[in-house]
């Protein structure tokens, strides 16, 4: 890897003691960097470098799991520490010295704030000269909260870089299994001549949250969970599996083919919107750890209409998924963490078998987090004489237990990407618009109906139960008809 100057804005933050630094410290680690490479934290505030470089450090010890002291001493002697406010014109002394002695010819600036400060800060990169001819500036989802702001945003951005020197980041494409999803569809014909509406019945993507909103209450109030995670997250996993084979695993072919996908969304109307959607919020509930605080109560509030959950029928209108249904879900305070895409086959049209009953169809299940794991569910037969009895197998790859190295995170693979200049797994101006115009076809709408939240008590599922009729049945994840499933076999 080429030496690089990477200059964090927010360098103080949650963001980047959680998981940008540790990046590093695994990439130096691992030896693809190495401590000639300079990283500046930058911050609003006032404090010594002293006071911030022991902060890092017990930071680093806290999430790296038995971190190499040696490796976290290389890092921290990478590591200066700069004040520039760039609302007040205001930075240290010693910034501008660190930006024009020794620096490398690749440089990333790294937005770790919120999108508001994007144009200011880019602009004052610009006004002082700190924008070099090879430089990449990396944005922090969400980028805006509607359309307009969004490209707002970007418009301040693209006055200072250039459309090819922006990474706009989302860490769920730098996950190994969703990696995997382009070597599983396009590497193995088996999947990818069946991967049409002929042969598959619907798609399920489902992100579930097992915390609340934590700290980020006042956040969270103004996004709800379809800006939040809907509007990039999982389209952008629908993206990825709906998309048609790129010539080459090339960045703009890539995005191209991504984008397409995005413009063959059907948007969603004043019909639609009550047949095909479902929002919730979570109430108080108790669970065999104790109670957990209604919404409300974590946002310290008498009232919001902000959604905690979301469930959603979508469509994209083309030759290769029409009538396929891709059903989207996220939550907050479900019972357990956990992200996958089902992949599920249409039945056999025809039951040869003397008992003629009913067959499970076949399913592709990619787990993403937390066990990454590949799962193909097929029929086989029963061990035995006297006849055919068949059942369900799932075939398995178990990632930890197949493969010894260790799973780099997302933001290791990303920011090394950055560095590299390798932009296939950052998000294109023209696929952020695509995405934006979708999602408010459900945010306009929920409000010219006035839809409300459905509640749902934390700790549970969500609230599939209360809008099941014929029309929602798809609202429910398999656990929650897994764990429906068993209760009715306990009462048999």
């Amino acid at each position: 890897m080429d030496n690089f100057d990477l200059i964090i804005f927010g360098g103080d933050g949650d963001l980047s003691f959680r998981k940008i630094f540790p990046a590093l410290y695994h990439r130096l680690n691992e030896h693809q960097i190495d401590e000639s490479s300079r990283v500046m934290a930058v911050s609003r505030s006032k404090r010594t470098q002293k006071d911030f470089i022991e902060q890092l450090e017990k930071s680093l010890k806290e999430y790296i799991k038995d971190a190499d002291g040696a490796v976290i001493l290389k890092l921290l002697s990478m590591v200066t520490f700069a004040q520039i406010d760039t609302d007040k014109k205001l930075e240290d002394a010693h910034a501008a010295k660190w930006f024009t002695k020794d620096f490398h010819s690749i440089r990333v600036f790294y937005l770790a704030t919120p999108a508001a400060a994007f144009g200011p800060i880019c602009e004052y990169l610009d006004n002082q000269g700190y924008i070099i001819p090879d430089a990449r500036v990396v944005l922090e989802k969400p980028l805006g909260t509607d359309l307009k702001s969004s490209e707002a945003v970007n418009n301040q951005v693209a006055l200072h870089f250039p459309e090819e020197q922006i990474y706009r980041i989302d860490h769920y494409l730098g996950k190994e299994t969703v990696q995997n999803l382009m070597v599983l569809r396009f590497a193995n014909n088996i999947f990818e001549s069946s991967w049409n509406a002929q042969d598959i019945d619907n798609i399920q993507i489902t992100v579930a949250e097992s915390i609340g909103v934590g700290t980020r209450g006042g956040f969270y109030d103004k996004y709800g969970a379809l800006r939040d995670m809907v509007q990039n997250h999982l389209l952008q996993l629908l993206c990825l599996i709906a998309m048609e084979p790129p010539v080459m695993l090339e960045a703009d072919l890539v995005r191209d083919e991504k984008l397409k996908v995005l413009r063959a969304l059907r948007l969603y109307d004043k019909n639609s919107i009550l047949t095909e959607t479902v929002r919730g919020q979570y109430t108080r509930g108790n669970t065999g750890e104790g109670r957990l605080p209604s919404y409300l109560e974590d946002i310290d509030k008498f009232e919001s209409n902000t959604e905690t959950f979301v469930a959603l029928k979508a469509h994209v209108d083309n030759w290769r998924w029409g009538g396929v249904p891709f059903f989207l879900r996220t939550g907050k305070r479900m019972p357990h963490r956990y992200s996958e895409i089902v992949i599920n086959f249409k039945d056999v049209p025809h039951n040869l078998f003397p008992d003629r009953k009913k067959m499970a169809n076949n399913k592709l299940t990619i787990r993403l987090q937390p066990e990454e794991r590949i799962e193909l569910q097929q029929m086989v037969k029963i061990p035995g004489p006297g006849g055919y009895r068949y059942k369900p197998f799932s075939l398995e790859l178990d990632y930890a237990e197949h493969f010894d190295q260790r799973f780099p995170e997302a933001y290791e693979r990303l920011l090394m990407d950055v560095v590299r200049g390798n932009q296939t797994l950052f998000m294109r101006r023209d696929e952020v618009k695509a995405a934006w115009t979708w999602a408010e076809s459900l945010l306009t709408n929920w409000e010219k109906s006035k839809m409300p939240n459905v509640l749902y008590e934390a700790g549970t599922w969500g609230p599939g139960d209360k809008v099941m009729d014929g029309d929602h049945e798809w609202v429910k994840s398999r656990h929650v008809i897994k764990a429906q499933k068993k209760l009715e076999d306990d009462d048999e």
